[in-house]
């Protein structure tokens, strides 16, 4: 009679274990990760896992494997394509918000310009001129600063890249 209700449990165990699901993700490093508890994989990957079902460790899903070679390709320093792109992309988003500060103190600039214009008091033209004459420095601070963005993406990146033989497409 025990090995009547045994059976059934072990059973349904097995069954269980054999329906696991394996969640896979890269890292920053460029690290192939695999788990089968969700709990396990870091909060900052969640939007990046995929799902392997009936996922079985073999040769085949060993690096021998052609298109693995892909997923785990890296520079001579370790560092895999989410690093690189990842890299990137914040040199841009740093990039479009400087534009559109610099885009938003001109507008100011532009405002305070028709202001100063249109004032008769010598103070008040004093003060529109002084805190243009501060907006402009500042302008000046962000325009360097795009520069020096600039010329991270456009050159330092790409030669780095090269350097350490990472793939172009990784950086564009």
């Amino acid at each position: 009679m025990k090995n009547l209700i045994f059976i059934p449990f072990l059973l349904l165990i097995l069954i269980n274990i054999s329906n696991a699901e394996i969640y896979k993700w890269v890292d920053e490093k460029g690290v192939v990760n695999y788990t089968d508890d969700p709990n396990k994989i870091p909060i900052k990957y969640l939007n990046y896992i995929e799902m392997l079902e009936n996922f079985k460790v073999s040769e085949h899903n060993l690096e021998k494997d052609p298109k693995n070679k892909e997923e785990i390709h890296k520079d001579l320093l370790g560092r895999g394509e989410d690093y690189w792109r990842n890299r990137v992309g914040e040199l841009k988003m740093r990039l479009m918000k400087l534009q559109e500060s610099i885009e938003a103190l001109r507008l100011k600039y532009n405002e305070l310009t028709e202001r100063f214009n249109e004032s008769k008091n010598y103070l008040e033209r004093s003060n529109f001129k002084n805190e243009r004459d501060s907006i402009k420095k500042e302008m000046d601070r962000i325009r360097t600063e795009i520069k020096e963005v600039k010329i991270e993406l456009e050159q330092r990146i790409p030669e780095e890249a090269r350097l350490f033989k990472a793939k172009e497409e990784w950086i564009k």
